[in-house]
């Protein structure tokens, strides 16, 4: 057959072959040399990588040569032909910024540049755009649901951090304190300054944890919730805070190891939830408002409401229904502002005795038909508790069928979902001591005891197997992500991350001894349904699309995990859109982690080169045979320029 390969015809003679016997003797030996003098320079190289190279952050990993040559060497790993070492990628921050907006360098021509933003989009919210809004319904807050651009309308450039942007102070410092230039509005040190919400101090916020209903302090009034339920044995790990202002409330029940989903619009009170973000505390941009809010059922240990002006008793109690949904059994709902304690407040409040009286009157009704019992009310403070199955719920809604019980849906289902007037029935039980759904450990032991939705089979394909085998794999993998990135390893370096594809949060749970927080996000195309599981371990997260925009600020996260998210993604949206808005929601300097098939870190790399980001493309941790690989970015340093229209103190 024609062509560069040789195919013998015919076999070869035994003259022929005793020929070539002193050939192949020499051939072998000079195969032996070779073999030789390869293994001498390789462990000469290895000696010689080992052992220098001063000041490089990663560790000793070996990642994998390009697979495609650049000339953008800021972005890429560097391969010289002559010595074949490698530009390894520098993890720490510098805090300097360059004046020309970002400008990339000189490009390989495969690579498309992404150009920056102009500064008004430093604040971006794609899917709360307080523009985009106006157009819909006002009606019950509908417009500030989330509402996000048309394909056509998607950006096509990265979000410039405002001019004079810094590294956030690091945790637990950033409780107290924020640069200005990181969230540049006064507002609220004017509209809540009695209420000790944040103070302006030159270059810097101070938060000293005030709240409308905690003007002496976050610290005191949690110690005061504390007096009325145990907030120390372990049993309230999970908390969500509705309307939370600047999550003070969820920043001072970290010490007390319960971790606070805080949440609140994009509203008049500016940029509240992004300062939660900056203080380092788990926030997101969100509303009661037509839809479910994105969370499971029976995900939190506790519900919090301090003034946060959610009409509670009206629309059949539409919100507190939705609060019942995503309460465990025998969680606590905590309610602080008007109405409650109204005969000492009624005139502050500016509101008339006889109204006060009605609204209180009405929550008491529907908490009443939601067969929750009304706990205790002392002072400014009323709790209420969901009881811990429906047995004899049942029996009472014979009788009083408003809301009715809710039939045929998925109570975890709470992406677009529509909130129904009706009442999310518990798991069934066998008596009215049984817990419905199943009795929680107490924090910490719940992390590593196998949730109860796995031990009762109601996740599709996940056993107890699968749950250990989860653990054990991601407690090997953040091992070596720590080996790459030894800042990983060092405290306070990260604060806020994001994993865009949790599965059973073993991620998270890896890391639930550094001062860090996990937002685990199940995405909502994912084959099984698993955020009921991480909240049962006592982590947080929420759903998402990743074809979306998140609901949250620019800046949000300093470290972005994203366990084959490209391969998910396939097909359904674009590769670019989705790295453009983890560009939005990092840091400058940030890291993000991407694991994925090589031919799909290959064309991700490009984009990565495109947005400026220094990338390289690594191993895993199994070797170099496996065809996934992860690819470890830094997003590189760069504000809006001062010209721009910059706010200054």
């Amino acid at each position: 057959m024609a062509g560069p390969y040789y195919t013998p015809t015919s076999k070869p003679t035994a003259a022929s072959y005793h020929s070539s016997l002193p050939l192949r003797k020499s051939n072998l030996y000079s195969l032996v040399a070779i073999t030789f003098l390869c293994s001498a320079f390789y462990f000469t190289g290895l000696w010689q990588s080992s052992s220098g190279g001063s000041g490089i952050t990663t560790s000793n990993v070996h990642p994998s040569l390009p697979c495609f040559p650049s000339k953008n060497t800021s972005a890429s790993p560097h391969i010289s032909s002559s010595s074949r070492t490698i530009q390894k990628l520098d993890f720490t921050t510098h805090h300097s910024a360059d004046d020309d907006g970002g400008a990339v360098t000189a490009p390989d021509d495969a690579v498309k540049i992404y150009p920056p933003c102009e500064i008004k989009y430093s604040e971006y919210t794609p899917c709360e755009d307080p523009e985009r809004s106006l157009k819909f319904n006002r009606n019950r807050m509908i417009y500030r649901e989330r509402h996000c651009p048309e394909k056509n309308e998607l950006l096509k450039c990265r979000i410039p951090a405002p001019y004079g942007y810094k590294n956030p102070f690091k945790w637990p410092v950033s409780r107290d304190l924020a640069w200005y230039a990181n969230v540049p509005h006064k507002e609220l040190t004017v509209e809540k300054a009695v209420q000790n919400w944040i103070r302006y101090e030159g270059d810097k916020f101070r938060f000293p944890g005030g709240g409308t209903m905690f003007p002496n302090g976050a610290d005191a009034y949690i110690d005061d919730i504390g007096k009325l339920i145990n907030l120390k044995d372990g049993s309230i790990r999970t908390a969500i805070d509705t309307g939370c202002g600047v999550a003070s409330w969820g920043a001072y029940l970290l010490s007390r190891n319960i971790i606070a989903m805080s949440f609140a619009p994009r509203d008049t009170h500016e940029a509240q939830v992004q300062f939660a973000l900056e203080r380092g505390v788990p926030a997101l941009i969100g509303v009661i408002a037509s839809k479910r809010l994105p969370y499971p059922s029976r995900a939190f240990d506790m519900a919090h409401c301090s003034r946060c002006l959610i009409p509670w008793g009206e629309y059949d109690g539409t919100y507190l229904i939705e609060v019942d949904r995503v309460l465990r059994p025998g969680g606590f709902w905590i309610l602080s502002g008007p109405p409650i304690h109204w005969r000492r407040y009624w005139k502050g409040w500016a509101r008339t005795m006889k109204d006060l009286n009605a609204e209180q009157n009405k929550i008491e009704q529907v908490a009443k038909r939601l067969c929750w019992k009304k706990f205790v009310e002392k002072d400014d403070i009323a709790i209420w508790q969901k009881p811990y199955n429906h047995m004899k719920c049942t029996e009472f809604r014979r009788r009083t069928k408003n809301p009715p019980m809710c039939h045929a849906q998925d109570p975890d289902k709470a992406w677009y979902t529509k909130i129904e007037t009706c009442l999310t029935p518990l798991p069934e039980v066998s008596s009215d001591k049984e817990v419905a759904g199943g009795q929680l450990e107490k924090w910490p032991k719940r992390l590593h005891t196998i949730p109860p939705r796995i031990s009762r089979g109601t996740v599709n394909g996940v056993t107890e197997e699968v749950f250990h085998r989860d653990s054990q794999l991601w407690k090997r993998r953040v091992s070596y992500y720590k080996s790459v990135n030894n800042q990983l390893g060092q405290p306070r370096r990260y604060r806020n991350i994001l994993d865009m594809n949790a599965f059973l949060g073993s991620f998270a749970a890896n890391l639930v001894n550094d001062p860090v927080w996990v937002m685990n996000v199940v995405p909502v195309e994912a084959k099984v349904n698993t955020l009921g599981v991480i909240y049962e371990r006592g982590l947080i997260g929420t759903y998402q699309s990743w074809c979306e925009a998140m609901s949250t600020y620019p800046r949000t996260y300093d470290l972005i995990h994203a366990d084959l998210v490209f391969t998910l993604y396939e097909n359904r949206c674009e590769m670019e859109d989705i790295m453009l808005e983890l560009d939005r929601i990092l840091r400058p300097e940030g890291s993000v982690i991407i694991r994925d098939d090589v031919d799909i870190l290959i064309r991700v790399k490009r984009i990565a080169d495109g947005l400026n980001w220094d990338s390289q493309i690594v191993d895993h941790e199994d070797g170099p045979l496996e065809r996934e690989k992860l690819l470890f970015v830094v997003k590189s340093y760069w504000t809006a320029p001062v010209t721009q229209g910059s706010k200054t103190t």
